[in-house]
Parts: structure tokens; sequence; C-alpha cells
């Protein structure tokens, strides 16, 4: 006897339907409940491809385990959705010339059709669609939620950001170390005393979602970030678009906030020693000692030593700067300088807001003097030199406000304050609301040198 399954498959799925065979639902009172049992499988972004193979491989493993929870006597909850936001949306309808909206609903139907013919035991009255502004709407709420919120670490537990001001107007910081800056500390006093826009700026540093300067892989074909694994050889995943590193303003999430009771929780549920250690790395909370360790300067006194082979590959001479004596100031090593000319040739390529409007008021000796952009001195880049009087010119980002780069900034003015050379530092922030305060204290500067030079 042939089974016809076209037939038989079709008037059962009809009947599971009309008859709501998987729809769950809540005790009513009275009623005996039945214990809870929830199987949630990945959500598929609903292509125009439709199903394929990597999806039904995992389905069918938590559907028999649905059905199997089921027969046991559980209220099984088995939803599916799909993550239908977002750039593959939007890649697909540029690609098709379809509004993502219509290409999404269509393909959503498609994975419904083929999701019911294998016959899989969803509630589909449970359905989500990330792409639903009745969905996206809980995301906003949350990111907002973050937003307002600062983690405190005796409390273990995330707080409302006001606390926390409550708490600076009374005491300052100092029981509460600054996740984003640990050096930073200030009294009741010093907090009272600043403006509104720097009290911002350090509750920035506090809260659980925050805005800063990161390097990100920037897809300019796609025009958005991209993951590292959206990465493969250099392009983008989809698409096979060029991705290249790029500094970016951005929000982030300060989770590792969290590392402490994430570890904790591990001890208490029932993974697999495999999958608790997987767990435990991704978080990666480390713990150690750090050292400094001294680097022997090129200067011996005031003077510096000259490079013994300030020569490229085949013989021609590298463009390092010299001083007046006609000495180098020279790298650690040949190779250390290539690839520092490298990444001075990267930043110019993709200059920050700032420093691509304070180059266009600095070049072309605008000033009176030649200055040179992302230009190597020794083992540093510095964003503006203008060798002629000794003088660097620094635009500091949001990236620049953690205790660690404090700390590099510092040990690179001291380095360079040996070979004689002064640091004038100022935020994007200075230069892109206030260039000519900015290109006037360089002018002093310049001229306050050029003087004394001419004295001497």
């Amino acid at each position: 006897m042939e089974y016809n399954f076209r037939e038989i498959e079709k008037k059962w799925q009809r009947i599971w339907k009309e008859n709501g065979a998987y729809k769950v639902s809540n005790p009513v009172e009275g009623e005996v409940a039945k214990p809870k049992f929830y199987v949630l499988d990945m959500f598929p972004y609903p292509s125009g491809a439709g199903l394929h193979v990597g999806h039904p491989l995992g389905y069918i493993a938590s559907d028999i385990y649905s059905r199997y929870k089921r027969l046991k006597g559980f209220n099984v909850l088995h939803p599916m959705g799909f993550d239908s936001f977002g750039l593959p949306a939007e890649q697909y309808a540029i690609e098709t010339g379809q509004h993502p909206a219509d290409t999404t609903e269509k393909n959503i139907q498609r994975y419904h059709e083929q999701l019911d013919n294998i016959g899989f035991s969803f509630d589909w009255s449970r359905e989500v669609k990330t792409s639903d502004p009745s969905y996206y709407k809980w995301t906003q709420y949350i990111f907002l939620q973050l937003f307002d919120s600062w983690y405190n670490r005796s409390a273990q537990k995330a707080q409302r950001i006001n606390e926390l001001i409550a708490v600076f107007e009374k005491e300052g910081n100092k029981n509460y170390v600054c996740p984003g800056n640990t050096s930073l500390y200030f009294t009741a006093e010093e907090w009272m005393a600043h403006d509104e826009k720097r009290k911002q700026e350090i509750l920035m540093q506090y809260r659980l979602a925050y805005l800063a300067y990161g390097e990100v892989n920037w897809c300019e074909a796609l025009g958005t970030v991209l993951a590292n694994d959206e990465v493969v050889n250099g392009v983008s995943e989809r698409g096979g678009h060029p991705v290249e590193k790029k500094k970016l303003h951005q929000w982030y999430l300060r989770i590792t906030e969290y590392a402490d009771r994430l570890l904790l929780g591990l001890e208490q549920v029932d993974f697999s020693d495999a999958m608790k250690d997987m767990q435990r790395n991704w978080i990666g909370k480390s713990q150690g000692a750090e050292i400094e360790f001294k680097l022997a300067s090129a200067s011996q006194g005031n003077r510096l030593t000259p490079s013994p082979s300030p020569r490229g590959e085949g013989g021609k001479t590298l463009g390092l700067p010299q001083n007046e004596s006609g000495h180098y100031f020279k790298t650690a090593d040949t190779f250390q300088w290539k690839n520092l000319k490298e990444y001075g040739r990267e930043n110019r390529k993709h200059p920050t807001d700032a420093e691509n409007l304070l180059w266009q008021q600095l070049r072309n000796n605008q000033l009176g003097v030649k200055v040179r952009r992302q230009h190597t001195i020794q083992g540093f880049i510095a964003d503006f030199a203008i060798m002629e009087v000794k003088l660097v010119v620094e635009v500091d980002g949001g990236y620049h406000t953690s205790s660690d780069q404090d700390n590099y900034d510092s040990a690179r003015t001291r380095f360079l304050s040996e070979l004689g050379i002064d640091v004038l530092r100022f935020t994007n922030e200075e230069v892109l609301s206030n260039t000519a305060f900015v290109i006037s204290r360089i002018k002093d500067e310049i001229g306050n040198r050029t003087s004394k030079k001419s004295s001497n």
C-alpha cells in the first residue's frame, strides 16, 4: 500500500491548526497546574532562499524533546520567531529593489509553510518578529534602562544613576571606583564645582550603556559596523565588501561589571564542565600583576645619538626626522620604523573629524612653519609634529579617558620632553567647537618657542 504523504500530512496539519494542538494556555483558577517547561530555538533570519538544512538539523532535536516532555505531563512552551530586523533585511531589499517590509513579510510566510510542512510543534500564537515595532520598542526600553543605570559593585546589582549622583553630592566617589577611568577621584566639593557638561562626562564612565571611542570593523559598502565573526579574510561575510579598522564614537554595554555574578552563576546551573569552561573563557576575567619596564632612551642628556642604519631596503634613505645637529630621531630598529610608518599612513587616510578639521588649518605652512601629520618620533606617532620649534600637538578622543591611556599619554609626554619636544593636548570637543581658540594656542606656543630660539 502506497503512503500518500501529501494528502495525509496536509490533513493532519490542518487538524492540528484548527484544534490548536500545540497552543499553550496558562492554567485557569481552580485547575491543577502542570509543571512548566520552556524549549526555545534560535530564531532564523527569513531570507528569500527559504530554509536550509541547518535549520531543521537543530529544530528536529528540540522538537523531539518538546514532544517527550508533553508526554511526561509538562506544560511545554515551544515558540518560534524570526530575526527579521537589521542588515540582512536591508541588503536583501537593496539587492532585489523592493521595500524591506514587503520582502520580510513574504519571506516569513514562506518559512511558516516550510516549518509547518516538516510538522514542528510550535505554538504560533507566541510568534515573535524582531522587525515588529511592538517587539523592538522593548529593546529600546531596555537600552534606556541601562543608560539610566550604573553597577554598584558593593551591592552587586544595577542601580539608578540618580542614586549615584546623590552619593557624589554627599561624599564624592571615594567608595565607588570609576569603571571607565580607575584613576578618577573627586570629593563632594569638586563634584559640585563641575559644570553640567563635566558631570555628564563623568557619569558616562559609570553608566551601563555608555558612549565611547573604540576601534571597530567598518564596512563602507554596507554602511555599518561588523562583529569579528562577520568579517572573513578582510571582507564582509555578507556581500564580500572591504572592511577596515576605524575608530568611531559608538555605544557600548558595560557587561564586564557583571563578570563576578556570571562566574558565580555558573556554579549554580546544571551545565556540563565543558560548557562551563567555555563560558568562563568567554567572560574572560583574569587576575594577575602588571609590570612596567622602563625602556632605554636613545637620548644621552640633551643630545640624540645618530641612527646607525637610517636606510631601508635597497639602500634607500628613510625619511627620519633630524634635529638641528643632524642627528636622527631614530626608532628602536628598522622593523619598528616600517611598522610605524605604515600605521602613520593608515591614520592619515582615516582621520577623526577633529584631526581633519585641525589639519586644514595647519597644512601648507599656514602658521609660518612646516607641520607634519601622523609623524613618527622614536617609537611614537604624533598627531601633528612641528619639528622646527620642537612642538607636538595631540588631539585626544574619548578613548583617551581610560586610566591606561592616561598613563600612556603621560609616559609619552615625559619621553618626548627628554628630546626637548613639548606637547600640546586638545580634546576632540575643543577642536570641533572652538577651533579658533585651539589655533590661537598653537600660534602662541610657536611664537614663544621661536622667540626663545632667536634669543639663544
